[in-house]
């Protein structure tokens, strides 16, 4: 996606966290100067020293954006902050929720809210810090922008700007529409993840000895930083708990169904749940494609990933998602290499007449 011409910088980011650092990273890539703010010294030294930017000089231009990238507790005081000590900047933030800082900033009288829109990168990591950053954070992710009603044109612009320069892609909606759809599309999933990981804190030794690959799907984002997720919750709370409803009701008959053997009830359960994951966008936002796994037996030893991933590329084949399943008892892994449904059995072909040991 070209640049628009609204962004030539500098850049103000204040926080150089996970999403500030890697937001500075993508910047410096294309050559925008980037100042960086923190409360923490260890992360301005990590950020800086990673390349995303430096502190703002003694003697400098005033800065054409402001990126507020703070934990979701003080997200509207630095807003506020941002909008009265740069009067010409244009102001944005990258946080989960964009209801409640928009109401903190008109519930303070602060003049320049047409300066000020919203945003939050659908990126990130259940890691956190600057250390965690990359450049390439963004590439091909979706990034919503969401302008209130009184937020000028120019200051739009210069959001979708930094979109496009940090290598997203732009969806735009209301700021009330944002946060329904991150309660559904990711505080819910993140709470049921949590849910699911908290049974296994307890489980004996012996039954966790029976972990695959699918209950690390299910549960990974719940390594997430627990005081930040909660500060994202509550901070959603309307839209979270209509949806918390939703499910414990269908939790209900889900019991239901399990109780009583209705094997006909389970089949409509999780065919709905084969419905919900066939919903999701493809690649880019596109339309939902076929996917098919093809699994790759892969010996325990120096270089082996190496080669599987070059032979992968000889083929053509481009790999949508990855899987590991490696037991360290074990003297292979087994790799689930997530194709376009077309590509699958050609990749299959081309894996075994190089040697692997695959099947769909």
């Amino acid at each position: 996606m070209p640049d628009r011409p609204g962004l030539q910088g500098p850049v103000l980011i204040v926080g150089a966290g996970l999403l500030g650092t890697s937001i500075g990273l993508a910047l410096r890539r294309r050559g925008i100067s980037v100042w960086l703010r923190d409360v923490s010294p260890e992360n301005l030294r990590a950020a800086m020293g990673l390349g995303a930017g430096q502190l703002v000089p003694d003697i400098a231009p005033p800065p054409q954006l402001v990126v507020v990238a703070v934990p979701p507790d003080v997200i509207g005081e630095t807003l506020r902050w941002a909008l009265g000590a740069h009067r010409g900047a244009v102001v944005t933030d990258v946080g989960s929720i964009k209801t409640g800082p928009l109401e903190q900033l008109r519930a303070s009288g602060l003049s320049g809210l047409s300066r000020y829109v919203g945003g939050h990168p659908m990126a990130g990591s259940e890691r956190s810090g600057p250390l965690a950053a990359s450049a390439a954070m963004f590439d091909g992710r979706p990034w919503a922008v969401t302008p209130h009603q009184d937020s000028a044109t120019e200051a739009v612009d210069v959001v979708l700007s930094l979109v496009a320069a940090v290598g997203a892609l732009p969806v735009r909606m209301s700021p009330d529409e944002h946060d329904r759809a991150v309660a559904r599309t990711s505080h819910l999933p993140h709470l049921l993840a949590s849910l699911v990981a908290g049974r296994l804190a307890e489980a004996p030794p012996g039954h966790l000895a029976l972990s695959g690959q699918g209950v690390r799907d299910v549960t990974r984002v719940a390594a997430g930083d627990p005081e930040l997720w909660q500060q994202i919750v509550t901070g959603n709370a309307p839209a979270v708990v209509h949806l918390l409803r939703e499910v414990r009701e269908q939790l209900d008959a889900l019991i239901a169904a399990v109780s009583k053997s209705n094997r006909e009830e389970l089949v409509r359960i999780l065919s709905r749940g084969v419905e919900g994951t066939r919903a999701i966008p493809g690649k880019h936002g596109g339309p939902a494609r076929e996917m098919a796994s093809v699994f790759v037996s892969v010996p325990d030893r120096a270089g082996e990933m190496g080669r599987l991933f070059a032979d992968v590329a000889a083929s053509g084949v481009s790999i949508e998602d990855i899987h590991i399943d490696h037991d360290p008892g074990r003297p292979t892994g087994l790799f689930e290499l997530v194709v376009a449904d077309d590509s699958s059995e050609h990749l299959l072909a081309a894996l075994e007449s190089r040697g692997w040991v695959t099947h769909r």
